[in-house]
Formats: C-alpha cells, structure tokens, sequence
C-alpha cells in the first residue's frame, strides 16, 4: 500500500509493525509497539548492553511510505530524551539497505521532527554504505524506529504520525 501518511490514532495501525531487536545476534534488548488509547503509538522496551547488545527497533512490513515527489519526512512524537533513528527500505526483503537518520527526543514533550531527504545515510546491519545509492523516496517499502548507539535502559517513544512532506 502506497501512502503519503501513516496515522496511529486508530488500533488497526499498530498491528503491522514488528519488533527486531538485538536478540538476532545474542544480545537481551527487548521492545513492543502497541496502540495507547490515547490515540497514538507507543514504541518502548529496555536496551541491555548484555552479550554486547544495545539496539531495539520495530519495522512495518509492506508498508510503503513514498512519493516520488518527497523532500523529507516528518514525525510527530514524544520521547524521553534518547535519541531515535527512522529507518527506511526500499527492497521489500526482510535485510537489504537500511535507510538511517537520527532525531533527538525532548523528555514528556511532543515534537514535530523534519527529516530531509539527504539526512538518510544507507547503512547495512549497523554499518555505512558509502558506495550505496542515495534514498529514492518513491521505491520506499518498509518503515521502522529504531534505539540504538548503546543507550542502555528503559525507553519509550510515542508516535502521532509518521509523514512525507
């Protein structure tokens, strides 16, 4: 499905979207994204730094987000202070090139983040790909979240929209 918006206001957009976290090399991170019913998302969890761990991320599947005319993203969250990264592909396999920029949250207090295109750096399994190709907006297939660069403990982030401007 190709959309210019993804909306968490209502439990049915929650539902697709799929914990990835550090587990998948030997590490004990855990994370969830469930639906608050105060009309948004939230994405939380605990980054353990056991077993040299330190990441949690959640990906919708076939969630395409793109529009070939898109300079940036935008969000609207409130976070804890950590900072986040959005995450986008443009393959629909399960592990390809990852598409990364970084957003700092402010503790309790709900953002808008812009994102512009030349933020995303393509990246494979936590490392850059400097020979990759720039992000195309337009072959956008997946979407996540993700808490990375080892900060450990609880962590939350709450998600109004994730938007192509």
């Amino acid at each position: 499905m190709q959309t210019d918006q993804i909306s968490f206001d209502d439990p049915d957009a929650c539902t697709n979207w799929l914990p990835i976290n550090d587990a998948v090399m030997g590490g004990k991170s855990t994370s969830r994204f469930r639906f608050d019913p105060a009309g948004h998302a939230v994405f939380d969890g605990v980054i353990s730094l056991e077993r040299n761990g330190g990441f949690a991320s959640v990906r919708a599947a076939h969630q395409a987000l793109s529009l070939s005319t898109t300079i940036g993203y935008g969000l609207t969250v409130k976070g804890d202070g950590n900072l986040y990264k959005l995450n986008l592909r443009t393959e629909d396999s399960f592990d390809g090139i990852n598409y990364q920029a970084e957003f700092q949250t402010h503790p309790g207090q709900w953002i808008e983040v812009s994102l512009p295109r030349s933020a995303f750096t393509p990246n494979f399994r936590g490392r850059s790909v400097p020979d990759a190709p720039p992000l195309n907006p337009g072959r956008v297939r997946q979407v996540g979240l993700m808490i990375s660069d080892r900060q450990a403990g609880p962590f939350s982030l709450c998600i109004r929209r994730i938007a192509c401007y």
